[in-house]
């Protein structure tokens, strides 16, 4: 093992957070750390300075010491594992021309102030998970060791009966059911031989719960009578009484349905081979998606959300024949947080499990997780929800122990994609992707059981880890196969999830009632030690199976070799409906199976039960202080801000978000649905929108499912949907199945929503899933515990929208004498039952809101609709967790104007009724008297308010400042990203909400957006655009759609293209380096890709020769720009170019910012300086890091062209208005020449006027920032 030495591996301000949490436990006085990076082989003179250049940026450091009185212990990635750090270092270290097999990266930390290390200081600083510790560094040699390969086990039933198979059953972890031991005992006695443990662990994973849903497709008796139809059944009711404009249901990783004809833009590749932009008329389908990974965000909150991000993707892209990922979503249910310091009145301390992540640890790391995937995969995160719930309810705990992680989203797939093409014999089938390691052994069991029921350490082994930038090479090859039309090789894809390749090849040929011949050992594997079980149903992601013809295989490996995407042939398909793995290293078949022993013939499941009637408790409000309920209800995590969810997460890549979750010039998040457009022209788009009420259930489950449908369905009318039925619903279903009522519950609210309310509103479910072991168990020094979740259905939305542009939101326009209505489709019931202020005061209550008309709900969208398309809604918000009153205040804080309701009562206050509030002009009001008059909802339509510009709410007797009740409502948001950020941002961040100077974003342009400055030059030539990118980077599109916009030929240009001199840049006038995470960001933003260049002759070359040609410009742009700031020895007059280090806040920022442009010589920023204009950040290191020297010979030269600005245009150090921390609020620079221009900011994401998060009124085609791609195409002429 060869050691380097690294750096600081914490900031001063996380070491102190370190500190703080160590002093808590331990008698620990300071820490230390440093990053230590270990080789599995002895490096050479010329190897060792290669990797100091790589790992260290050329510095070198010695080896901490522990002195007498410290102690140190090493962090390392798990032994047995390899993390993704270092599958993507090992990349680096390929295409530097310096390879090596492997190392590791592990932290060094040295503590003082105690004697040994107790295990409590080892769990504060390590995830059991996905870490190990070692008392000594040279103990981590276990890293690099290689265990000769495991054979595989053999069960033996045939000598010792069906003990032994409910022996390995326990074992290995494969809960089997009863029946299912008693089916496979009689199937493999039948066979005349004994099954294999792989044969088992597939068969287990293929027929788990998780997988085959034998609960949704049980048979049902209640009170003795035996039901007609299953729950799916129920649920394809929906599907069978609505099927139109879906085009694909229950049968694919996703469901499709149509979307709108468009202009799609992409390369495709010429009769030269080079990869040319360009736009393609189209119908652009939608997929849609919602997953669940509930279990192993328990267990390990960051690997468990990132992985259910990753899982859901490549269920989007594995549809049809290849499917292209667009728009995230995430969401949380926890218990109760009981953040330190800031423990709220309902809050107990119950205790959880050991081996669980609390519910503070799940919402500090889980949403970091989810948001890390996508935005490395390069897909926006635009829509989620956060719940917290645990109470005490007729002597039983109920609450979310085991937490609801959510993952979905919706894409976009070709017409003649759709349907995957028929399998034939002969064809092969591929494994595309990551290599197989020991990580996610049985997931898809483990998901299946009550967390609780298995040992600690299978808990553990069924968790993944992740490597979006895998999954973004995996996606790069589908998306190349589709763009070929008629022409794309792939026959059949499926994702590998639950189960790994055990599940996904199986189903992969049964699909087409085929069967396959395998070779176990063509399965890339970087773990030689695994046995034919664990390399056959390990869950390593990021991997797909597909089917090709033979005589698409040159085509298909040469698209895999240019985005550097691994794939394998593992055999191919048969006639025969016979698994046959072989293992030619142990010269046996580790899998010798019936396909219809392995997926048919199972046993159903028969579920049974007697109906009870549900109890909730009284709740009076007559002893209800208003403005203590005003308060704790604002408080509540499920009402407040979700702003530390979502501002570390993109919500601007694809240059296609229409709107976000931030709202208005102040960006406060609250945002009903999500809107992105369909292309990169015109103004058709895509919706999706959430709803779920869990607390109901404990009332009236029923009514729980109604108000899920109903809350999706008020939020996402505030898009322009042209009709109620072009709405589509994803259902996920969790519920702690067996458990006391929870069955009757499950049913109940099926029913409901399969039989009745869906059918009535013309609406189908063609995708859902379901997680039915929500309840988790525990001994807590002797006292058995557990906590069972209520029956919770997260109903999401999805809806082909008209017109973008005409999307409503909840800010308030500052209109003299405007009026607030509220539409009440419960008629003034207002029922509190298992609403916000019921919790906040340790009640239920005891009658629940409902649904009452499913007339009135369709009613209700038609007349938003209707009153949307004539202009006469200002601004919307639907009712809902809070009641009128959070609602209200929200528009209040997007606006910060003032309303003044009229007087209310508690419950009409609080109460959780489906509706909505629009702000109306008072004269438009006035006008609608008759029409109201007529219409069905006359009684549910009221005026409340009138709004005003006082910054305050005034209800009743109570006048209330905006600032205060904006405090209320961001406090739990401001607490966590305390505890999880820097702590001085944070509170920088939330100071804001006082500061009355602080007029968030303003648009003040120094030029005329939409003046043509290339129209002269457009028709004269297309010169040549090369739109470079890495593997990793995923902001190429937008990039190449802004330049073409202005008449450049773009091309698509991979290294790897430059590298087999498949092109070259003396081809090109300009180049753009585009954003995304390069390798991951390993070895530092834009690191490992500048690197490659610079260690590579012919590449240092040709870039230096480019960058010298006076007739060029170049870009780079985030990640590019990180990536040319490290070039600036190759670039004349970017001697004191900056780089580019960690924001101060220590997390992903994705903001919209102004920004000022400076006077400079940028050639792409001519006769924009002194414009003011708001702009999308979304980076990680972003902050600049130069010597005074050079910031001062920048600004002299003027190539400074950019500078973070407050909202009176100031440079600002204010986070997160300078949303990085760099000094002088610098954030782009140019070359002496102003050619060459770097900027962190995204241009390509604001070219277009809907692109903005927020806008003047009379932004209507082209963006702030056109004009820069405007000022390219005018230099070259």
């Amino acid at each position: 093992m060869f050691i380097v030495a690294g750096a600081s591996a914490h900031s001063a301000f996380k070491k102190t957070q370190l500190l703080s949490r160590l002093a808590s436990i331990s008698s620990v006085q300071s820490i230390d750390s440093q990053w230590v990076y270990l080789f599995d082989q002895a490096l050479n003179e010329g190897q060792q300075q290669s990797a100091l250049q790589l790992l260290n940026d050329g510095s070198s450091f010695e080896l901490r010491q522990a002195a007498s009185d410290e102690v140190q212990i090493l962090v390392t990635p798990r032994v047995g594992t390899i993390s993704p750090w270092s599958s993507k270092a090992t990349d680096i270290f390929q295409n530097c021309n310096t390879p090596v097999h492997r190392l590791e990266r592990g932290i060094l930390y040295t503590l003082k102030g105690v004697k040994g290390i107790s295990n409590e200081v080892k769990l504060a600083l390590h995830d059991r998970m996905t870490e190990t510790v070692f008392a000594q560094i040279d103990d981590a040699k276990a890293l690099f060791t290689e265990t000769e390969p495991k054979p595989l086990n053999s069960i033996d039933i045939l000598g010792q009966g069906k003990q032994a198979l409910v022996q390995a059953n326990s074992e290995f972890g494969f809960a089997l059911s009863d029946e299912e031991i008693d089916y496979l005992t009689d199937a493999f006695t039948k066979l005349g031989r004994n099954p294999h443990d792989i044969e088992l662990m597939m068969f287990a994973q293929a027929n788990s719960e998780h997988c085959r849903h034998k609960i949704f497709n049980a048979e049902w008796t209640i009170d003795g009578e035996k039901q007609p139809l299953s729950l799916f059944q129920m649920i394809k009711n929906t599907y069978k009484e609505s099927p139109a404009d879906v085009l694909s249901a229950y049968k694919d990783n996703a469901s499709v349905i149509v979307g709108y004809d468009t202009m799609r833009f992409y390369p495709k590749a010429d009769e030269n081979g080079h990869y040319v932009y360009k736009y393609k008329s189209q119908a652009a389908h939608i997929l849609m998606k919602v997953e669940t990974h509930n279990h192993p965000t328990a267990i390990s909150p960051f690997a468990g959300a990132a992985t259910g991000s990753g899982g859901e993707i490549r269920d989007e892209g594995a549809t049809g024949r290849g499917g292209k990922p667009k728009a995230g979503l995430t969401g949380f249910t926890v218990s109760n947080l009981n953040i330190p310091g800031f423990e709220q009145p309902w809050e107990d301390q119950y205790g959880k499990p050991s081996r669980m992540a609390s519910p503070l640890q799940i919402m500090i790391d889980g949403p970091l997780g989810g948001a890390a995937f996508n935005n490395e995969f390069g897909r926006p995160n635009l829509n989620g929800y956060f719940r917290t719930f645990e109470q005490k309810v007729n002597g039983d705990v109920k609450g979310f122990h085991k937490p609801i992680m959510i993952a979905g989203g919706y894409g976009n797939i070709r017409p003649d994609h759709v349907e995957k093409d028929a399998i034939q014999p002969g064809d092969l089938l591929i494994v595309l992707g990551g290599p197989a390691m020991l990580i996610g052994l049985g997931g898809g069991a483990a998901s299946s059981v009550d967390s609780g029921t298995m040992g600690e350490n299978l808990d553990f082994a069924s968790v993944q880890r992740e490597n979006p930038e895998m999954e973004r090479r995996c996606q790069e090859v589908i998306d190349t196969c589709w763009r070929m039309e008629d022409a794309n090789p792939i026959v059949s894809v499926h994702d590998v999830g639950a189960g790994g390749i055990s599940n996904a090849m199986p189903e992969l040929v049964n699909d087409h009632e085929l069967g396959a011949v395998l070779n176990l050992r063509k399965i890339p594997s970087l773990e030689p030690g695994m046995s034919p079980m664990e390399i056959w149903s390990n869950e390593a992601q990021e991997r797909y199976v597909l089917a090709i013809h033979p005589k698409s295989l040159p085509l298909f490996e040469s698209i895999c070799k240019r985005e550097r995407c691994p794939f394998a042939v593992l055999g191919e398909a048969t006639e025969a409906r016979h698994l046959t793995v072989e293992d030619p290293l142990f010269e046996n078949n580790a899998v010798d199976m019936p396909m219809q022993v392995l997926l048919g013939g199972t046993p159903r499941m028969q579920r049974a039960y007697d109906s009870t009637e549900r109890q909730g408790n009284a709740f009076d409000v007559t002893k209800i202080d208003l403005k203590d309920a005003i308060f704790r209800v604002l408080k509540n995590p499920t009402v407040a801000s979700k702003s530390f969810l979502i501002t570390i997460g993109d919500r601007s890549i694809t240059g296609m978000v229409a709107r976000d979750q931030m709202v208005g010039r102040w960006q406060v998040p609250v945002a009903d649905a999500a809107v992105t457009t369909t292309s990169l022209q015109g103004f058709t788009g895509e919706a999706m929108a959430m709803g779920e009420r869990p607390p109901v259930a404990l009332l009236n489950p029923a009514a729980s499912a109604r108000l899920a449908v109903a809350e999706a369905i008020s939020n996402i009318a505030c898009a322009n949907i042209e009709q109620l039925g072009d709405i589509k619903l994803s259902a996920n279903w969790m519920a702690a199945a067996g458990q006391k009522g929870e069955d009757q519950a499950l049913f109940e609210a099926v029913k409901t929503i399969g039989m009745e309310i869906c059918p009535a509103l013309d609406i189908a479910i063609p995708v859902g899933k379901d997680s039915l072991s929500m309840r988790t168990t525990w001994n807590d020094e002797g006292e058995d515990k557990s906590v069972t979740s209520p029956m919770s259905l997260v109903i999401t939305a999805f809806a082909p929208v008209n017109d973008v542009r005409k999307t409503l939101t909840p800010e308030l326009k500052a209109i003299e004498g405007s009026v607030l209505v509220r539409i009440d489709l419960s008629k003034g019931q207002f029922r509190l039952g298992a609403s916000i202020l019921t919790q906040v005061y340790k009640a239920i209550g005891t009658t629940a809101p409902d649904v009452d008309s499913f007339e009135d709900l369709k009613d209700f969208f038609a007349l938003i609709q209707d009153w949307n398309n004539r202009g006469l809604i200002q601004a919307y918000h639907d009712i809902g967790d809070g009641g009128l009153l959070a609602t209200v205040a929200e528009m209040i804080f997007a606006s910060r104007l003032g309303v003044v309701l009229q007087p209310q009562s508690i419950a009409s206050l609080f109460a959780e009724e489906i509706g909505a509030i629009l702000q109306i002009k008072t004269e438009d009001w006035q006008s609608l008297q008759a029409e109201i008059a007529q219409s069905s909802l006359k009684d549910a339509i009221s005026l409340i308010g009138q709004v005003n510009h006082s910054d305050q709410l005034k209800v009743n007797d109570l006048t209330l400042d905006r600032a205060e009740l904006q405090q209320a409502w961001t406090e739990v948001s401001h607490q966590i990203q305390r505890l999880r950020d820097n702590n001085e941002t944070a509170d920088q961040e939330f100071s804001l909400i006082t500061d009355q100077n602080h007029q968030g974003l303003i648009a003040q342009a120094t030029f005329d957006l939409n003046e043509e400055i290339e129209a002269p030059y457009i028709n004269l030539r297309r010169p040549n655009m090369a739109i470079l990118r890495e593997q990793g980077v995923n902001g190429h599109v937008e990039m190449a759609a802004a330049f073409d916009k202005v008449g450049f030929n773009t091309i698509d240009i991979h290294m790897s293209d430059l590298l087999a001199g498949r092109i070259s840049l003396d081809e090109f006038e300009g180049l753009v380096a585009c954003g995304g995470f390069s390798y991951g960001d390993v070895l530092g933003a834009g690191g490992g890709w500048a690197k490659s260049v610079l260690f590579n002759s012919k590449l240092r070359d040709q870039f230096e020769k480019f960058f010298h040609r006076d007739e060029t410009f170049s870009l780079g742009i985030c990640n590019g720009c990180q990536m040319l700031s490290q070039l600036a020895p190759l670039i004349p007059g970017a001697e004191d170019w900056p780089r580019f280090h960690r924001n101060t806040s220590e997390v992903f920022e994705a903001r919209s910012v102004n920004v000022r442009v400076e006077k400079s010589v940028s050639v792409l920023l001519e006769d924009m300086q002194g414009s003011i204009l708001p702009i999308a950040v979304a980076h990680g290191e972003g902050r600049v890091v130069a010597t005074d020297a050079k910031l001062s010979a920048l600004n002299a030269g003027n190539q400074v062209i950019l500078r973070y600005v407050d909202s009176q245009g100031n440079p600002t150090q204010q986070y997160p208005l300078n949303p990085n921390g760099s000094p002088e609020a610098i954030t782009g620079v140019t070359s002496k020449d102003g050619r060459a221009t770097i900027m962190m900011p995204h241009p390509e994401r604001n070219f277009r006027a809907l692109q903005h998060s927020w806008k003047p009124e009379d932004w209507q085609e082209d963006g702030a920032w056109l004009r820069m791609f405007r000022n390219a195409r005018k230099f070259l002429g």
